[in-house]
């Protein structure tokens, strides 16, 4: 019995499979233990405010959105979808993880997931996975062992059928958000802290990126190193595995925390078009390796333009060199930038990262492709 109070309701905890549709409501705290998985067909709905919280027990949390089911997971500016953890440190719980029927080039034209084992791949690049917008994971990574690590999202094999737009991935000790194959489009997504890669593809995922942030503080002040801004691969076992991944990426601010890590990696056979881009705080913030994706460059199937680096481009086959970058239109080497914004967190009152007013556009201008709409309305 209560004394003029209702009694306290425990949040509802999300765990097992879902087959049906269900929907996490405005506002609420739930809690998520062990493996949740949306089974084909199924579809999960998480509406404005909600706040998801890893249990801190003895199973491993993630959720997992099986090829043919859906995730529509819709914050907005003022009400974003957290998703965090009990234990607020990197590696904590196992992040999201989303299967699609989009292509990957991995051997046979499928693969499993890294967490979860589900399949992913197929031949249908427009498929659907569902809606994804201004969500925040915090403290994802758990490692199942050196070959398994969760990132803060993993896209396996996702269609542009599917929205993706005003994420953050904070403070995880894998990567902030990993592509399998696909040809997911995504805009406005900001990777804080995360001591793997910020951003990392394979596979094939030919997709489109725009208004990209990384951002990694200090070792000291982490106590934890971080890799590469971007780590980009076709395919570590067949570099000309086809499809050739070739995203096409514009707007990206890339700031990284000194040590010997590369900022933007391209290798592994991997062509790219990456425009309108700031690469600083590596010893090599620009590194190209592999024939296959120096040739690419070389040939302009791949494009670096209006890009501007700390440093120089760093070649390891000498095919594709700093002076072929130099010539490049727009792109400047040796720059020192500053910034009049800085938001490195989320916790105690931070800045939300993941709102529209982060986004502000920064002064270096170029030109990126105008005749595509994915770039319509934008002043650069």
């Amino acid at each position: 019995m209560t004394s003029g109070t209702e009694a306290a309701v425990e949040p509802e905890t999300l765990q097992g499979e879902l087959t049906g549709e269900k929907t996490l409501s405005q506002g609420q705290t739930y809690y998520l233990t062990g493996e949740y998985t949306v089974k084909a067909g199924a579809t999960l709905n998480i509406e404005p405010g909600v706040t998801l919280i890893a249990k801190h027990d003895d199973v491993v949390d993630y959720i997992l959105i099986e090829q043919g089911a859906k995730i529509n997971a819709e914050g907005t500016a003022d009400a974003p979808i957290v998703m965090t953890s009990e234990k607020k440190e990197p590696g904590a719980w196992g992040g999201l993880h989303i299967c699609g029927y989009a292509h990957t080039n991995a051997a046979g034209g499928t693969g499993k997931s890294e967490i979860g084992n589900a399949t992913y791949g197929g031949n249908d690049d427009n498929d659907n996975s569902g809606v994804l917008k201004y969500i925040r994971l915090e403290y994802t990574g758990y490692a199942f062992d050196e070959e398994h690590e969760a990132n803060g999202v993993s896209f396996y094999g996702v269609g542009n059928g599917t929205t993706v737009e005003h994420l953050q991935a904070y403070q995880g000790s894998d990567d902030g958000f990993e592509f399998f194959g696909g040809s997911v489009n995504v805009k406005y997504m900001v990777a804080t802290d995360c001591s793997d890669d910020s951003f990392d593809w394979t596979e094939g995922w030919n997709g489109k990126a725009q208004f990209l942030v990384a951002y990694q503080s200090t070792e000291d002040e982490l106590g934890y190193a971080c890799d590469c801004l971007m780590e980009c691969d076709n395919n570590g076992s067949n570099y000309a595995a086809t499809p050739v991944a070739h995203p096409v990426i514009a707007n990206a601010t890339l700031v990284g925390n000194g040590g010997d890590a590369q900022g933007v990696r391209l290798r592994a056979g991997t062509q790219v078009e990456l425009y309108n881009t700031l690469i600083t705080g590596k010893e090599k913030p620009l590194t190209v390796e592999t024939a296959e994706t120096e040739n690419a460059l070389k040939e302009g199937t791949s494009k670096l333009e209006y890009v501007a680096i700390s440093k120089e481009l760093t070649s390891k086959e000498n095919i594709y060199t700093n002076a072929d970058f130099a010539q490049a239109a727009g792109n400047l080497t040796n720059q020192t930038f500053s910034w009049t914004d800085k938001y490195v967190g989320t916790a105690d009152g931070g800045k939300d990262l993941s709102a529209d007013s982060f986004f502000t556009k920064t002064n270096y201008k170029g030109a990126v492709k105008a005749d595509e709409d994915w770039t319509a309305g934008w002043t650069l």
